[in-house]
């Protein structure tokens, strides 16, 4: 189990060595040499490097063999194409040459006889079909009248002003009632036929009607697809004499018809829904295990409309800004986002399926969708979500995407409610329905994945802040300033790169992380302040603080998130400023004077913990200065760190009491 978690750090650790900016690597190699395969590390980072050597070879000699073989395909289309221009011109000088011999009166003569020779075929055709025999010996209606028609329509207009086609004219109505006359004697014929032969049970009697319906009614259509005005009449009658036989086939009798009791069975099958319903939430919880664990957690890409129709048709996308950018563009979401709609649906059209036949009312139909929807809602996707959003390696830019995952279907919740009311004919809005519970399911996903990014944010800080290396003993610089700290450098280029990711997380989101990491740099950072096992602090110590802290509102004054309102940001670090302003400044007069009043300068700045910052101070200043007691300076600043540190016990043990 170990080597498989290993395994997969690592894995880890060399996508984010693909993917992550070079300022903020440092925390992951970190990772690497800290843990204790190193060795197994550095194979797979060389097998890494190596299979994308291969690749890029392998890219190059495929397309410059292509090209080799463009340019030489190129070059022997060039001569042949020489060639043929060669020729051509050479056939046409031929033929003009040739055409020369032929004299205009001869041409013209050989081309009136042709046109002659052209019309005479042209009659000669047209007349054929007006032969009447041919008409009458058709034994089926259909052809008789598909001849008919192409007679009246198209043979005799084009044959000319002939007399016998004026007479075959005249003979086309009276042979098209007889046709008509026939049919309708056939159809009663048939329709009789059923009605006798109707209550005969068994294979014979169902393959002789089959053979009758077979042989009849596909001429039946046939025959009206040629008339305009006679086909409603011969639909109409067909259908009221069938609807009739129907009845009197399909009425039972009076002693029996379908009269077995079925009520214990759909009594079993309604014991049985639940067992039912319960196999399709197994089903489907690995479906869903599934779509999560195969999604790659990035925005959709989308170059063409005909792949934006595509996604757009399998979820319920509405954002008209989107729809204005031209292609290509990235939907918000990423796979698993119209993976998991489409399986609500079929998970909605499985329920279905199971209670039809079942005699139930369309609002009991509906009260049971809805309530096995929201069993698959908030036990079975509540459940996937919540093992997706904390199993391990999920980094924020995953946790980021989650987040608008989850919006984006809580959103689209009530097309679920549309979509269950338009299947089982029930309004959204009638009395007593249930009510999905997608909106609370996709809420608390959403939460969680927050409090994660949050959790995770904070962690990752940590790795920096474990970088820390301060000299606490380290004496003041005369003259320049102070460079900060590189860990902290590295810190914040690691948190602009961070939060450039939230720009899609709604805004609340975004400013609470935000906050959230900033408070806590300041609070590690005043842990480190008074850390038990630091028992010593210089001044230089407190500059070097200071510079990083004041690196730190700098960071926070340009606003890396937006939505704050003015200097709310650098409330976070307010604690630690003006602790290090209070001693940087030695200004304990105003603050001993000033204290307790809604107008101090340094209100946040709490007696306990400059007391014992201040005692550290004074632990460096007996130590250094071993012969304090023969310089001056070093004894009168001895006696003020005794003096403060006892006034500021004196106000302690007043506000005590």
């Amino acid at each position: 189990m170990a080597s498989v978690e290993t395994a997969a750090e690592h894995e880890r650790i060399l996508r984010e060595i693909e993917s992550t900016d070079t300022n903020c690597i440092g925390p992951t190699l970190r990772s690497v040499y800290d843990g204790q395969e190193h060795g197994l590390f550095m194979e797979k980072l060389d097998a890494r490097i190596r299979n994308h050597d291969r690749e890029i070879e392998k890219m190059c000699n495929h397309h410059f063999q292509g090209f080799v073989d463009s340019i030489t395909e190129l070059l022997k289309v060039r001569g042949e194409a020489q060639k043929l221009k060669s020729q051509v011109t050479d056939t046409n000088r031929r033929l003009q040459d040739d055409g020369k011999e032929v004299s205009s009166q001869e041409l013209q003569q050989c081309r009136v006889q042709q046109r002659n020779i052209a019309t005479t075929i042209d009659k000669l055709t047209h007349c054929l079909p007006g032969n009447t025999k041919r008409v009458l010996l058709c034994v089926r209606y259909y052809p008789a009248l598909r001849t008919l028609e192409q007679l009246e329509h198209t043979c005799l207009p084009r044959a000319g002003q002939y007399r016998f086609c004026s007479i075959m004219a005249e003979n086309i109505p009276k042979l098209r009632t007889q046709i008509r006359d026939t049919a309708m004697t056939q159809l009663r014929d048939f329709l009789e036929s059923i009605r006798k032969h109707s209550d005969k049970i068994g294979e014979a009697a169902i393959k002789q009607v089959h053979k009758t319906h077979a042989d009849t009614v596909p001429a039946v259509h046939e025959l009206l697809s040629l008339w305009a005005g006679l086909r409603d009449v011969f639909e109409n009658y067909y259908r009221k004499q069938r609807r009739k036989q129907a009845r009197l086939v399909l009425q039972p009798h009076s002693n029996m018809g379908y009269g077995f009791p079925v009520s214990q069975l759909f009594d079993m099958l309604l014991e049985m829904r639940e067992q039912y319903g319960e196999i399709l939430l197994k089903r489907w919880n690995i479906t869903f295990r599934q779509v999560l664990d195969q999604d790659n957690y990035s925005p959709i890409p989308v170059s063409t409309d005909q792949e934006y129709k595509h996604y757009t048709s399998q979820f319920p996308l509405q954002d008209p800004e989107l729809e204005k950018l031209p292609f290509p563009k990235k939907l918000p979401f990423s796979e698993f986002v119209p993976k998991v709609y489409c399986q609500l649906k079929e998970f909605i059209y499985a329920c279905l399926k199971y209670s039809e036949d079942l005699h139930l009312s369309s609002t009991e139909v509906d009260d049971m969708i809805r309530k096995s929807t929201n069993l698959l809602l908030t036990r079975t996707l509540s459940h996937c979500l919540q093992y997706a959003i904390k199993k391990k390696n999920v980094g924020l830019a995953e946790l980021v995407q989650v987040i608008i995952n989850t919006t984006h279907l809580e959103q689209s919740c009530h097309f679920l409610e549309e979509f269950i009311s338009n299947i089982t004919n029930v309004p959204p809005d009638t009395a007593n329905a249930t009510k999905l519970y997608g909106t609370s399911t996709f809420k608390d996903a959403r939460h969680a994945a927050e409090a994660e990014i949050y959790t995770s944010l904070n962690a990752k800080i940590d790795q920096f802040l474990q970088l820390a290396d301060y000299d606490w003993m380290a004496a003041v610089q005369g003259g320049g300033t102070l460079d900060a700290s590189d860990y902290l450098i590295d810190l914040i280029a690691f948190l602009r790169s961070t939060f450039s990711v939230f720009t899609n997380l709604p805004g609340k989101v975004a400013q609470t992380a935000c906050m959230s990491a900033c408070k806590h740099i300041s609070t590690s950072l005043m842990q480190l302040l008074l850390d038990p096992e630091v028992r010593q602090i210089s001044m230089g110590a407190l500059h070097q603080l200071y510079t990083d802290v004041k690196e730190c509102e700098s960071f926070a004054r340009a606003g890396p998130v937006a939505g704050f309102q003015g200097d709310t940001l650098l409330l976070a670090f307010s604690d630690l400023r003006q602790l290090l302003d209070l001693f940087t400044q030695w200004d304990w007069s105003t603050y001993l004077a000033d204290y307790g009043k809604p107008t101090c300068k340094y209100l946040r700045v709490n007696p306990h913990t400059a007391l014992a910052l201040l005692e550290k101070m004074r632990e460096t200043s007996r130590k250094n200065n071993v012969f304090a007691q023969f310089r001056k300076t070093d004894r009168d600043r001895q006696k003020l760190i005794d003096t403060v540190i006892k006034q500021l016990r004196n106000l302690i043990a007043q506000h005590h009491t």
